[in-house]
């Protein structure tokens, strides 16, 4: 007796296989061909709105795995909000601006650049972004996610840089801009500040290190019984000792107490919550706390560079903490967010 016969099995026009490589471009280009996403559109109209803001992928390279979770995820939300009742219309965009897009126009012009006038140069950036948004449109079409991909926001077009320029008016005209200084980082080859994300580290070990810097001004009357006319050196400490020949000055906190320390003949200024462990790293046992100041009397001071002939301005800060070190923070111009 055949036995498969006597089953009574649901059955079903759906394939056993997914074989989604090849049916997922017919879905594509099925929704494409009845124009779902147009048909949404339309029925949400007089819905409540919703709007999701996308921040735009850069328009440089094939997505990668991280661009599909973004959109992805970003997908979800609109078709859910559509789902619940509302009118949520989906604007993709792309970042057209920035180092990444000129380095890579870089090394395709070569040297032809030299001959290129700077209107020439951004023409080439433009194309070149212009090539890449084609290119990951369709990756992201690819990946099922719906928008109005066919007007998409970018941000090298008149309009948004226009937008961009009123907006930055209108906070200047509320006194929302001012004037200041502010450390950036800077490429000297490019000749353009760059985000704290375009910086690479390179791992490095470099020994850890104490430079005392010769005091080189009159002394603050709250010393001179006790120091008299002794020379007297400010102990730094720093794990970058490649940055000494930078040094233009040493940072105190107003907020700490100072010492002078007395130590094999010796006269040494740091932070009174740190020189007996400064003591013990450079393997002395003999110091002993001759006078107390605060930051503040040696404010605006000088001592001498340990190798060059130039003062070092002793300044004050609040990011000199007792974690480590001396209390007299190293100070190097272009080595550092606080320097």
């Amino acid at each position: 007796m055949d036995y498969k016969q006597t089953l009574n099995l649901p059955e079903t026009e759906f394939p056993m296989r997914g074989n989604l490589p090849k049916r997922e471009p017919d879905i594509l280009e099925l929704w494409q061909r009845i124009g779902l996403e147009d048909k949404i559109e339309a029925a949400g109209k007089d819905r409540p709105n919703f709007t999701l803001h996308d921040g735009p992928p850069y328009a440089n390279g094939h997505i990668h795995i991280g661009h599909a979770l973004n959109k992805v995820l970003k997908d979800i939300i609109v078709k859910s909000k559509r789902m619940q009742g509302f009118y949520a219309p989906y604007i993709p965009g792309w970042d057209c601006h920035g180092l990444p897009i000129e380095l890579k126009v870089d090394q395709q012009l070569g040297k032809k650049k030299r001959e290129m006038t700077k209107a020439q140069i951004r023409k080439e950036c433009r194309k070149y972004a212009e090539e890449w948004i084609d290119i990951q449109r369709r990756e992201f079409i690819r990946l099922g996610v719906f928008g109005d991909w066919d007007h998409p926001y970018l941000t090298m077009t008149d309009d948004y840089e226009a937008a961009t320029a009123r907006e930055l008016a209108r906070f200047a005209e509320r006194g929302g801009l001012f004037k200041g200084k502010k450390p950036v980082h800077w490429c000297s080859s490019c000749v353009t500040a760059l985000a704290e994300a375009e910086v690479e580290y390179d791992d490095h070990v470099s020994p850890s290190i104490y430079v005392r810097f010769r005091y080189a001004d009159e002394l603050p009357e709250s010393l001179r019984d006790t120091v008299g006319d002794r020379p007297l050196d400010f102990v730094i400490w720093t794990t970058t000792p490649w940055t000494i020949p930078a040094n233009l000055g040493i940072c105190l906190n107003p907020e700490l107490d100072y010492v002078v320390i007395e130590s094999s003949g010796e006269l040494l200024a740091m932070a009174e919550g740190l020189w007996q462990q400064v003591m013990q790293a450079v393997g002395r046992d003999d110091g002993r706390v001759l006078a107390r100041f605060r930051a503040q009397e040696f404010e605006n001071r000088n001592c001498r560079h340990p190798f060059y002939e130039r003062n070092s301005l002793i300044i004050l800060g609040d990011h000199v903490t007792l974690e480590a070190g001396t209390g007299c923070v190293h100070t190097a111009p272009g080595h550092g967010m606080d320097d």
